[in-house]
């Protein structure tokens, strides 16, 4: 275990500076800087608390083979102490191998409807309730930052913010939870536009952005954003108020388009524009930084096509399928009511499991 102690020390060092840093009422006078420093020093907890426990677990096995030689008593002791350490050993070095920066950020989650016409805008609309009553489960704070409702209430596409209370560990970061839900997600059901009793099958697409923390994390320059304004629509387009308070951003040099139209105000719905565009140039940075294939859209949806899907929720059957980790279970009604965890665990295994492999022993 020499080589791991060697990977844990500038943790441990790096851990005791986070600490001071954090001692300093300055710090805190920069929100942004705080709630980065925060992260990190839960992040590190947790490798603190594992190499105590293997610490501790090393000095009783060598406690009980020194006492052993003067004792013979005591060697009934040693296999379940080494047991232990071997214990200790494993958990150190799953914790050591690196996390998802990111896992502590607060999350934009986009849901768009896709295949299926009004009835997808409808899943769109069931998918949208499952997240929050997850995030509710959570104690997330959610906002709504963009919807295109359709004349039956389902959402032609919406973008919600999900925002944790303080500094979550790591792995229950909002980030963390949802960050395997971008992808097709299909459904299964009667429809509420058939007449004919027949099933169906549609699909939304999910996206999930990681959170910028701060303005100054993603840099925007102005002059390469065109601002257009235009009056708010709602469903079936029929305008919804008499000024132009909806706002399209366009950055010229990504081509990444965002629009705004649900406060009254053109300058909140512009501020909503920017945090949604914030979020897809930081994801935007991330796949362009990392080129191979782990970048953090590898599962997400391109296009909301059915030969995409990650999950199928089947309504006669009441089941709920991953397609990507083999999960399934019977008990949709619950998952949609909010019991989305055993479903994310799933992934949150599976992803594991490929970075033990990756990193071996």
């Amino acid at each position: 275990m020499a080589e791991a102690f060697a990977a844990v020390q500038p943790l441990l060092d790096e851990y005791e500076d986070i600490e001071r840093q954090l001692s300093d009422p300055a710090v805190h006078a920069d929100g942004g800087r705080a709630r980065t420093l925060g992260r990190r020093f839960a992040e590190l907890g947790r490798v603190v608390a594992a190499h105590h426990v293997w610490e501790a677990a090393q000095d009783d096995l060598a406690a009980a083979r020194s006492m052993a030689e003067a004792d013979p008593e005591f060697a009934d002791e040693v296999p379940a102490l080494e047991a232990a350490v071997e214990d200790a050993t494993e958990k150190l070095r799953r914790i050591l191998i690196p996390r998802d920066p990111d896992d502590g950020r607060d999350v934009i989650l986009e849901i768009k409807s896709g295949e299926g016409g009004e009835e997808s805008a409808l899943f769109a609309g069931d998918l949208l309730k499952m997240y929050l009553k997850f995030a509710e489960t959570k104690g997330w704070k959610a906002e709504v930052l963009e919807a295109t409702e359709t004349d039956m209430g389902g959402f032609k596409d919406i973008s919600v913010a999900l925002k944790s209370k303080g500094n979550p560990e790591p792995q229950d970061g909002v980030w963390a939870q949802l960050k395997y839900e971008g992808g097709v997600h299909r459904v299964q059901r009667v429809p509420a536009t058939e007449s004919q009793g027949r099933i169906h099958t549609s699909a939304a697409g999910v996206l999930v952005y990681p959170e910028p923390d701060a303005v100054e994390e993603v840099e925007i320059d102005m002059n390469d954003v065109r601002v257009d304004v235009f009056r708010s629509s709602g469903p079936g387009g029929q305008s919804v108020n008499t000024t132009d308070s909806a706002v399209r951003l366009t950055h010229e040099p990504t081509g990444i388009v965002v629009s705004c139209q649900n406060e009254k105000s053109q300058l909140q719905n512009k501020e909503s524009a920017l945090r949604i565009l914030r979020a897809r140039l930081l994801a935007a940075q991330k796949e362009a930084a990392d080129a191979e294939a782990h970048d953090i859209r590898k599962s997400q949806v391109r296009t909301v096509d059915r030969s995409e899907r990650i999950r199928t929720y089947n309504y006669p059957e009441n089941r709920i399928a991953d397609h990507r980790t083999g999960y399934k279970a019977y008990n949709l009604d619950h998952v949609l009511a909010g019991d989305l965890g055993p479903v994310i665990q799933s992934a949150i295994d599976a992803d594991e499991a490929a970075r033990l492999d990756a990193h071996g022993d």
